[in-house]
């Protein structure tokens, strides 16, 4: 017996997917990247000269797209003019050799340049497409263009998002585009499990406008019920209390109590055991029913020490809490850090690398701590491209 350990041995869950991305910008990069962290091998087919939008989107260093790295990290680059014959020629070899080809153009483009999913299905049945768009491909709107912003107005989140009597304002983060790169994701997997029992692709359609319905749970079954739409409350849930910041000596803090017992244990910490009995505290309905006169008492006491303290008291204790860090503090958070959350890729001239957001799925069968290959440059990866798409058809 030897006490030598085995040698971990990984095979990405996808790794033997190859996936053929038209898309740019957000919603569909961010997707090829979900499901290149899983194993596929992202072949990234832009356009010749100018490549995806991103690449001129700030912030830059030496003439490179901080954005554009981030997104596009272990992708290949190939430029296609779909409307060049050559390079048509080259795109349906392609075609024929990848499991998933990616979209996310306005309903009708692909269909006009002889590639929409009527056409591709019929001469490659294997094939799973996927497109993401503002609106869908069906519906009276299908045809309008949209960014992350429209989506998040018409959608409603923006109708739920800040301070009350206040402009309603954007969620920091591109949810509209991030989210539905996200289900996209689900629902390529979901075809690709499917294809393993049935031999055949389909079409998986996935709407960003679709998308911001789908992450508003508590708005949508509080209008069902009361007929009554939300306005923004802040940061406090609409539907628990304590869920919100609240005022220390020093600074904002988050405490969020999510049931009864929580807050009875909240209310022994901060020295005021009584309140979880008295009836506007009773229950979670009538601490949301006495939302404000509940904030008062709480800061009452926090506002007698320090955010550490309570902090590392209410921490003790088994109490959800946090700080409310910016985003340098969170990319140098112990726990972030240990989960690998923060990634450092390489420049394409050899510099100091670009900071990008790790991977959150962990499985056994992926390196967390791998390192990212670099973005590609525009067209870098042609000639290997074509050489795989050699030996793939011998």
């Amino acid at each position: 017996m030897t006490d030598t350990p085995i040698e971990q041995t990984y095979r990405p869950p996808l790794c033997d997917i190859t996936i053929l991305d038209l898309t740019h910008v957000l919603a569909g990069p961010y997707c090829s990247m979900i499901l290149s962290d899983l194993g596929a091998k992202v072949i990234k087919v832009e356009q010749p000269g100018t490549g995806d939008d991103t690449r001129h989107f700030p912030p830059f260093r030496d003439g490179h797209s901080a954005y554009f790295a981030t997104i596009n990290r272990d992708k290949e680059s190939i430029a296609l003019n779909l409307k060049d014959d050559g390079d048509r020629a080259v795109f349906e070899r392609l075609l024929a050799q990848v499991d998933v080809v990616m979209e996310n153009y306005r309903p009708g483009v692909m269909e006009r340049l002889g590639y929409g999913w009527d056409d591709l299905s019929e001469r490659h049945p294997h094939l799973i497409y996927g497109a993401v768009s503002g609106f869908g491909h069906t519906g009276p709107d299908a045809l309008r263009p949209a960014y992350d912003m429209v989506v998040q107005a018409r959608g409603g989140v923006m109708s739920i998002t800040g301070e009350k009597n206040r402009e309603p304002v954007r969620v920091g983060a591109s949810v509209g585009d991030i989210v539905a790169g996200m289900f996209l994701g689900h629902g390529l997997l979901a075809a690709l499990y499917q294809r393993e029992k049935t031999g055949e692709g389909q079409k998986v359609d996935v709407a960003m406008l679709d998308s911001q319905l789908a992450i508003m749970e508590h708005a949508i079954a509080i209008t069902g019920e009361t007929g009554i739409p939300p306005e923004p409350s802040g940061a406090r849930h609409p539907s628990i209390a304590p869920f919100e910041t609240y005022h220390t000596a020093d600074g904002l803090m988050v405490i969020a109590c999510g049931n009864d017992v929580l807050f009875a244990k909240l209310c022994e910490v901060i020295g005021k055991p009584q309140w979880a009995t008295l009836p506007e505290f009773a229950d979670n309905l009538s601490r949301c029913q006495n939302v404000m006169l509940l904030r008062r008492r709480i800061e009452t006491v926090t506002l007698a020490h320090p955010r550490e303290f309570w902090l590392n008291l209410l921490a003790a204790e088994g109490i959800p809490c946090a700080p409310i860090q910016n985003v340098a503090e969170a990319m140098e958070d112990p726990q972030i850090l240990a989960r690998n959350m923060v990634k450092h890729l390489p420049a394409p001239d050899g510099g100091a690398p670009f900071a990008a957001a790790g991977n959150p799925i962990k499985m056994d069968s992926i390196d967390d701590a791998r390192q990212p290959q670099a973005a590609p440059l525009l067209d870098e990866n042609r000639v290997a491209i074509l050489d795989w798409l050699v030996q793939r058809e011998a």
